[in-house]
């Protein structure tokens, strides 16, 4: 069955994807296209509706990414939320200029409620802005159905067309009635709300048949939830013909080579492992540059894969877990960002291979491959493990990384993992990790004087982690954490916890 699309204009806005997420979390299919995609580039798709994302910039600056005129001319209703309302009040014939004074985070809305985008929701309620620019005059047609103190036109609406417009973000948590906003515009969509874990599975698999009528599939299985989900839709599509190479690099969490295994055993699908531990300590023996580990580990990875996929040659293709995040950052209207860090993924391979690639998961958001996941029938606990970088612990060891001191940092991320879940708190922290820091701490044990290595813990809440914040843990619990590392990791006597929020920190150290 076809889904129908709601499409989302991206102009640049920090909470763009969190929008996409939030209508599929509706049961609604979203896709995400550039804010300047062409009338009839909009029309191809035949959207059921349209929303117009906030964004940084003025409407006036130069340079300011538009929508194309041609989309209010679809005949479906069109949502402008914060820069987005103001670019449809500017091209539909109003007026804006810069508010009285900037408005940011919580605000009170005076709303109009015999208006259809405001059924069911409350006359006054808590919303959150973000913005510099204000609607000074409503353009034909529209009228103005909610207000804040700073803002006039907080909310417009022609309900002839189904246009609206609204100068706050209903995605985010902090708007109080954001997702019954969102379903409103949904109902004026004319919305199935077919968008759910089964029909995503049953349409999965059927792309893969059509993709893969004949030869094998190698899956690029890491034993994270993505490539998890994308060896389990390949082998329900295609049966025995699927293959996945689990390439172990020794830089993964403590047993995890044995759990990956033990885990695929259970639904009767063997994995080909290859033990590559010595290779590639032997590849980072004498490196301490972040970018230089991640480079080395990244191209042994291909040549270990390289090597193993040879022993299969009817294959035809190749599968990995690419999700949509890393579809819209590749055309995001923000352009190319700087290198923060280089990803570790297995680009290249395809071509190095002569394999067609297969990408199942291509249109989910990672909370989809989750629920997906569990649609599968696999366990909750590994369905919703934390990320986990591809170079594994490789950059979580600030330094050269050896056997020795990998060996130190599972044991204190095992205690950390095994406290958290414990305290019933795994599933309210959106990554946690232990890192190993290139310094050694005096300290005192027993009555002997130590010199030994450092950890940190850290671990963050986030929506999407292009932001976050760090985690307030009890204090009880890091100091039974600390107390354990420091007790049952000889090597180890010191650890603190990072409270760095993202940005200015990133998410890992490395």
């Amino acid at each position: 069955m076809a889904h129908q699309t709601l499409l989302i204009l991206d102009f640049g806005g920090q909470y763009t994807q969190l929008i996409a997420r939030r209508v599929r979390e509706l049961g609604v299919f979203s896709e995400v296209r550039r804010g300047d995609l062409t009338g009839s580039d909009a029309k191809a798709l035949a959207p059921i509706g349209v929303v117009l994302s906030g964004g940084p910039a003025s409407i006036y600056e130069g340079g300011a990414i538009r929508p194309d005129p041609g989309v209010f001319e679809l005949g479906v209703p069109a949502l402008g939320l914060c820069y987005g309302q103001q670019a449809m009040a500017h091209l539909l014939g109003g007026q804006v200029e810069p508010a009285g004074s900037r408005e940011y985070g919580a605000a009170e809305l005076e709303a109009d409620l015999s208006c259809a985008l405001f059924a069911g929701t409350k006359t006054t309620q808590r919303v959150w802005m973000s913005h510099g620019d204000r609607v000074a005059r409503l353009p034909g047609g529209f009228v103005a159905v909610g207000h804040t103190p700073n803002a006039p036109v907080a909310a417009m609406a022609d309900e002839t067309r189904r246009f609206y417009g609204i100068q706050f973000h209903p995605e985010v948590r902090h708007t109080e009635m954001g997702r019954r906003i969102l379903e409103n515009f949904l109902a004026i969509c004319g919305a199935r709300r077919d968008w759910t874990a089964a029909s995503i599975r049953k349409d999965a698999v059927e792309r893969i048949r059509q993709q893969v009528p004949e030869g094998r599939i190698i899956v690029a299985l890491s034993g994270g939830v993505d490539s998890s989900v994308t060896a389990l839709l390949c082998r329900e599509a295609v049966g025995e013909r699927t293959a996945p190479i689990f390439v172990d690099t020794g830089l993964l969490r403590l047993d995890e080579g044995d759990k990956v295994q033990a885990r695929f055993a259970t639904f009767g699908l063997a994995i080909d492992r290859v033990n590559a531990a010595d290779r590639f300590f032997a590849r980072l023996a004498g490196i301490d540059d972040p970018e230089e580990k991640r480079r080395r580990i990244g191209h042994e990875f291909i040549a270990v894969f390289e090597e193993e996929a040879k022993r299969f040659p009817d294959a035809r293709f190749l599968a990995q877990g690419t999700l949509y995040p890393d579809v819209i950052e590749s055309t995001s209207v923000r352009g190319p960002s700087a290198t923060i860090k280089t990803h570790h993924n297995v680009g290249g391979l395809p071509e190095r291979l002569g394999l067609s690639l297969v990408e199942p998961l291509r249109w989910l958001f990672k909370d989809e491959v989750r629920r997906l996941g569990e649609e599968l029938g696999l366990p909750e606990e590994f369905v919703w493990r934390h990320p986990f970088p591809g170079p594994g612990l490789g950059v979580r060891i600030l330094g050269e990384v050896t056997p020795e001191r990998v060996s130190l940092l599972q044991r204190a991320d095992a205690i950390f993992m095994e406290e958290i879940r414990a305290a019933g708190l795994y599933r309210e922290i959106a990554q946690a990790l232990a890192v190993l820091l290139p310094v050694r701490s005096v300290g005192v044990m027993g009555d002997q004087r130590t010199y030994e290595n450092v950890a940190a813990l850290r671990a963050v809440t986030t929506e999407d982690f292009m932001t976050a914040d760090w985690f307030r843990l009890p204090p009880d619990l890091l100091d039974r954490v600390a107390r354990r590392i420091v007790n049952e990791v000889r090597g180890i006597n010191r650890v603190v916890y990072d409270v760095t929020s993202k940005p200015p920190g990133t998410i890992e150290w490395e």
